[in-house]
């Protein structure tokens, strides 16, 4: 009876150890079958979402809290097992983490799922299950859906700017969170704080345009009004020349008589004839008769008749 049970503990224990290697067999299969099937999914992030501009995509937009994305996830699993047999490549995108990424692709539903053929984009509407999708792209039924417009494409730099704006949002948000926790602002608190920092970039964005505007285009100084008239004459040249001829004659001849008529002014005098008295009786004229007479001379002008 000794003997029996001495020989029974070795066996037992041989089975002990035969069972716990295969325990960890098994459990390494599993884990290298698990590994290579998340392996096979790629994570886009911000740093190297350029991949997806080149070669044929399927790519997931989800959220971690999100039951619709978690439901899907077991047929994006098995996608990407047979992604190297569709010729394709499987990714997914976090949002809550790459909010940026959100807003490149104006993401506003969960689950949503691009397809990409280089650098083209298509949304895809279909149902999202594993077999539904594996038709999608074996017969090529993305050709008959209308690719994203050029000003929506993720590499457009109207979508650069929208992921930035997406990125600012967060970043704001979290500026906001960390206020109110660590100093105890209360929201409203936190709101004039960003209201005021708004203003002050406003006004600090507003005076570098001026200054912008300034030193490409600089202000004229004011020129001075030509008081100069232009007379504008219609007709041939000689016509012109005439007109300009005659109102210069014209003009000449007012100044002359304008001449004409000072001289007079300081050449006008009297001069007296002396008084004659005769006592002969042969002048037919009175004795004592004065006769006086007044000559005023004038001087000949341009018009005068004098010397015709």
């Amino acid at each position: 009876m000794a003997g029996q049970k001495c020989t029974g503990e070795p066996k037992h224990f041989r089975n002990i150890l035969w069972l716990s290697s295969v325990l960890i067999v098994s459990t390494g299969q599993l884990h290298n079958v698990g590994a290579q099937s998340e392996s096979a999914v790629l994570t886009i992030t911000d740093a190297n979402w350029t991949l997806i501009l080149e070669g044929e995509w399927m790519l997931k937009f989800y959220a971690p809290w999100c039951p619709a994305c978690q439901h899907i996830q077991a047929d994006w699993e098995v996608l990407a097992r047979e992604s190297e047999n569709l010729g394709i490549s499987v990714g997914k995108v976090d949002v809550t983490q790459q909010p940026g990424l959100s807003g490149r692709f104006l993401v506003t539903t969960l689950p949503t799922i691009f397809h990409a053929k280089d650098g083209g984009f298509r949304r895809y509407m279909s149902s999202r299950t594993a077999e539904d999708i594996r038709a999608y792209v074996v017969q090529r039924k993305w050709e008959s859906v209308e690719p994203l417009p050029g000003w929506k494409s993720p590499s457009s730099i109207v979508m650069s700017g929208m992921a930035g704006l997406f990125r600012l949002s967060v970043w704001i948000r979290q500026i906001h969170t960390y206020l109110m926790d660590t100093f105890g602002i209360p929201s409203w608190g936190s709101y004039v704080i960003f209201a005021i920092i708004t203003l002050f970039m406003g006004l600090l964005l507003g005076l570098m345009l001026v200054l912008i505007a300034d030193c490409i285009c600089p202000s004229r100084p004011k020129r001075k009004e030509d008081k100069t008239v232009y007379i504008k004459a219609e007709g041939s040249e000689d016509e012109v020349d005439s007109a300009m001829t005659d109102e210069k004659r014209m003009s000449d001849l007012d100044n002359e008589s304008e001449r004409v008529s000072a001289e007079e002014s300081t050449d006008e005098e009297e001069i007296p004839v002396a008084e004659t008295a005769g006592s002969s009786s042969e002048d037919p004229q009175p004795q004592g008769a004065a006769e006086v007479s007044v000559r005023k001379r004038k001087a000949p002008g341009p018009n005068s008749s004098e010397g015709t």
